[in-house]
């Protein structure tokens, strides 16, 4: 694996630029190293982070707004305060009933996010 090195120990959010990934989902890339990162992903109404699967773990805990998640095929509604993990290579995704953002965990580093 490539090594992409460390963040910085201290990030200041209004620093990162939010990156357009999809249409009304925006992502800044937080702090990492090559074994975690973390990664807030903003939704708008109605915008869906489609069903894709990795080799990586991950937590995410809902800090606002409401989701559809699935994962492996089981659907389930979850709101700002909630939390959902993903083993490696189950598939998942999640359609935005409510506006909000993700901060998504995952190990290792997700390399494809830094090109």
């Amino acid at each position: 694996m490539e090594s992409f090195g460390s963040s910085k120990e201290f990030i200041i959010g209004d620093d990162i630029k939010w990156e357009t990934v999809g249409e009304g989902v925006q992502r800044q890339i937080m702090g990492y190293d090559d074994k975690i990162m973390l990664v807030h992903v903003k939704f708008e109404k109605g915008s869906i982070g489609p069903i894709h699967d990795h080799h990586h773990s991950q937590v995410t805990y809902v800090q606002s707004g409401q989701f559809e998640v699935s994962i492996n095929g089981e659907k389930k509604v979850l709101k700002g305060g909630d939390c959902f993990y993903i083993p490696p290579h189950a598939p998942h995704g999640a359609v935005c009933l409510e506006a909000g953002v993700l901060i998504d965990v995952f190990s290792p580093i997700r390399e494809d996010f830094m090109q």
